[in-house]
């Protein structure tokens, strides 16, 4: 009888396991940058390439930081929610062209409307790649000394904006 005992414990903790797993979000991937520095960038405009926007210029307000690109499926999910909260000027939203061409992002925004104060160009990911992005669109909740707050991985819905954003950004426009 005690030679079955140990098959059975072991079996009991294998079925714990999955169960676990099978319960787990795979949209939520936790970031490394929750509650540190935004990272440093310094990167030409979309719309200027003569001009540059940095992280630093964002300092004393909350933002958002969204990253798109025309050729993402994904985005044109999330654009009308987007354009819909920057309607509201609840918070500014900052756009961070990913690893595209700049006349297709230009084209993108003239065609489905420009929710962004401004949109940092990056080419090549360099930008992305230091905030961890994986894959777009991402949008990070960003606090008035530069710390992120919030990431939220695939498009952005309206009960996203409603239930997570919105709240947060209150919070943090209440903070010292």
């Amino acid at each position: 009888m005690g030679r079955y005992l140990i098959p059975l414990g072991l079996f009991v903790v294998l079925v714990g396991f999955l169960a676990v797993g099978l319960n787990l979000n795979p949209r939520e991937l936790p970031s490394p940058l929750i509650d540190k520095p935004a990272p440093a960038f310094k990167v030409p405009q979309l719309h200027a390439l003569d001009k540059t926007i940095a992280r630093d210029d964002l300092k004393g307000k909350v933002w958002l930081l969204n990253v798109w690109a025309s050729w993402c499926v994904s985005c044109r999910q999330e654009h009308p929610v987007l354009v819909e909260l920057a309607k509201s000027n609840a918070v500014p939203i900052y756009g961070l062209n990913y690893k595209d061409q700049r006349e297709a992002g230009l084209a993108w925004l003239n065609q489905h409307g420009n929710p962004y104060v401004i949109s940092a160009f990056d080419q090549d990911g360099r930008v992305g790649i230091d905030f961890g992005v994986y894959g777009v669109p991402e949008t990070f909740l960003i606090d008035k000394n530069g710390i992120i707050r919030y990431k939220h991985t695939g498009p952005v819905t309206p009960d996203a904006v409603q239930n997570l954003i919105l709240p947060k950004v209150k919070e943090l426009n209440a903070a010292s």
